[in-house]
């Protein structure tokens, strides 16, 4: 039974594939979606096999990785790790803006479920109303639209409302989600003011086919030139994507180390806050999957 409960956000410096293993559709090599929704998400274990796969690194003491994740299969000393790290769910998606650039794109669906994971985890946060219709859209800037009120997302045209509310969520989801360093205030500031609620179905189809698909080509080693079926497409979460997901922490369970709950939630919250970065996911050798990951927690 876990007795702490936190949530961690992690936001992509850079495109992240955390692949899904098999493909059905065009994209050879797709990330791992959710079944209901189809929203980007990252498996819990591949989170939690990345930290353990760079615990030492990122500062965590070596005498900890055992009571907090686990002794590998081949130990005689069989126990559970102290900590739990859930699937981790779409909050916004950076989608291309005719104004500004791009904008931080959400849901109602998907604020629903971030504010119900915070609350969750001691932290109430008042969001209101979030419901947005098909084809229209809230903002809080209103730098966004053009002359006629309207909001230009990749090839689509949004009827735009003005909502001064929507910064306390885009504040908050900043104060929470973002690492509070001098490299990361544009990306702050941004996210407060450039925030926008779609209807869950507009964003549905960003979050399918809005991500970043690239071609790759196998080259053949005695020819130097493109192998024969040698193409392929590999699709990754783009950069200044925000995920959250659960973090549960129990006693420890390792015979040495007697830790309580909070005593364990704490040691890996200080680990993972002090990390500038981390790696998930695949392709690490092309700078693939760096995020930042910030626990919070409450009550």
């Amino acid at each position: 039974m876990f007795q702490k409960q936190a949530a961690i956000f992690l936001y992509a410096i850079s495109p992240v594939h955390m692949g899904a293993g098999t493909a059905t559709g065009l994209i050879d090599n797709p990330i791992q979606r959710e079944r209901h929704t189809h929203h980007p998400s990252f498996a819990g274990s591949g989170i939690k096999g990345a930290l353990r796969h760079s615990f030492e690194a990122i500062g965590g003491d070596a005498e900890l990785l055992h009571p907090l994740f686990g002794p590998p299969s081949d130990s005689q000393n069989h126990h559970a790790g102290a900590i739990s790290f859930g699937d981790a769910q779409l909050v916004t998606l950076p989608v291309r803006c005719l104004k500004n650039g791009y904008v931080y794109a959400t849901c109602p669906q998907a604020l629903a479920r971030c504010q119900r994971l915070l609350a969750l985890t001691g932290q109430k946060v008042a969001w209101g109303d979030l419901s947005a219709k098909e084809g229209k859209c809230v903002v809080g800037n209103d730098k966004l639209l053009s002359a006629d009120n309207k909001l230009h997302l990749e090839a689509f045209e949004y009827c735009a409302h003005t909502d001064e509310a929507i910064k306390t969520i885009g504040n908050e989801l900043v104060d929470r989600g973002l690492p509070d360093s001098d490299e990361y205030q544009f990306f702050r500031e941004k996210l407060a003011d450039d925030l926008v609620i779609l209807s869950d179905t507009d964003f549905g189809y960003f979050a399918e086919y809005a991500t970043v698909v690239e071609s790759h080509v196998r080259i053949d080693d005695e020819t130097g030139t493109a192998a024969d079926g040698g193409l392929f497409y590999t699709e990754n979460l783009p950069p200044e994507s925000l995920m959250i997901a659960p973090l549960l922490a129990s006693r420890s369970h390792d015979e040495k180390s007697k830790m309580e709950a909070a005593e364990v939630m704490e040691k890996i919250k200080t680990i993972i806050n002090g990390c500038p970065l981390l790696q998930l996911g695949g392709d690490a050798t092309t700078g693939r999957g760096l995020v930042t990951a910030r626990v919070v927690s409450g009550g």
